[in-house]
């Protein structure tokens, strides 16, 4: 074999081992709680959003993108996609999220959790009839009604997919002591949720919730040992969850906890990766500044690591 083929090989197997994948189940069986369900998860592809999204989550998993050993730092984010409880957005919320942050040197698992069953083939189209609906009137009452026996099934997951990196950390190549949790809308209740319920072994290490809905959430005491948070949302949500974000941020300081936030004047709900040539594309880059003032994105053992103070 000549050099050049050499090298031609070699670059299809490194390229093939970056955003390497591995699905994990959460739970050895049937999810607790929800032991009688009898759906099947779905995919929907053809939907407004042009762009896929997953319903009917039965069985909660996490999905491993992991960056080249060579590049890893430690760190680790687990990521949960927004779409009211009843969808996931799996890629603008997810999988984009989790190729991003893989550049950076991070590993990323991008977290199924349970969601309400939704008996039809346009999933997009039925959740956004009712999005519509609460923005009109404002009230969120309704939806919640509808959500409130999945979203502690959803923190449950959450709190098990930290569970399940820290416990698996050496077999992934991170740092157990470096694991975040981000989330957007729905996956930003379900990120808070797990700050606010967690144990030392769920404990998440930071989190970033992002236009996170905090409503469906019943405790929101900040804990003493609160991880220090990245919030991002914009000005002109148009679901009226600005608030939510600045409420959360004010809650954080009065406590003396650490928190950053990004307000945009623009860029509406459900922004996630998608690009609308606006100043809040680029929210992620300002995360990654975030992770790298904290000394997360140099390596775990790097004698040069400064890692800012939570207190």
């Amino acid at each position: 074999m000549n050099r050049k083929n050499s090298l031609m090989l070699l670059f299809v197997f490194c390229a093939s081992i970056v955003n390497a994948q591995k699905v994990i189940q959460l739970y050895p069986g049937k999810a607790p709680g929800s032991e009688n369900w009898n759906w099947q998860e779905r995919e929907n592809n053809n939907n407004m959003f042009k762009s896929p999204v997953v319903y009917n989550v039965v069985q909660p998993t996490l999905t491993a993108f992991l960056p080249p050993r060579t590049s890893a730092n430690g760190t680790a984010v687990i990521i949960a996609p927004g779409g009211a409880f009843h969808t996931l957005s799996i890629n603008s919320e997810g999988i984009d999220v989790a190729k991003w942050l893989n550049s950076k040197g991070v590993a990323a698992f991008v977290l199924k959790y349970r969601l309400v069953h939704m008996d039809t083939d346009d999933p997009v189209g039925t959740i956004m009839k009712k999005m519509g609906e609460l923005e009109q009137s404002g009230n969120f009452k309704k939806l919640d009604e509808e959500n409130d026996s999945v979203v502690n099934m959803a923190i449950a997951d959450g709190l098990k997919a930290i569970e399940y990196v820290r416990t698996h950390a050496a077999e992934y190549n991170i740092n157990p002591k470096r694991i975040g949790f981000m989330g957007f809308s729905a996956g930003g209740t379900v990120t808070m949720g797990t700050v606010f319920n967690c144990n030392a072994a769920s404990h998440p290490d930071f989190a970033a919730p992002i236009y996170p809905y905090m409503n469906a959430l019943k405790n929101q005491t900040v804990p003493a040992d609160a991880p220090p948070l990245f919030i991002c949302a914009a000005s002109d949500d148009q679901l009226g969850l600005a608030s939510h974000s600045t409420n959360l941020y004010n809650a954080w300081i009065a406590a003396k906890k650490v928190a950053e936030l990004h307000m945009y004047e623009k860029g509406g709900h459900g922004f996630g990766m998608r690009k609308q040539n606006l100043p809040v594309d680029k929210w992620i880059e300002r995360f990654g500044d975030w992770l790298g003032m904290r000394g997360l994105l140099m390596p775990a053992d790097s004698k040069e690591k400064k890692v800012v103070s939570n207190h």
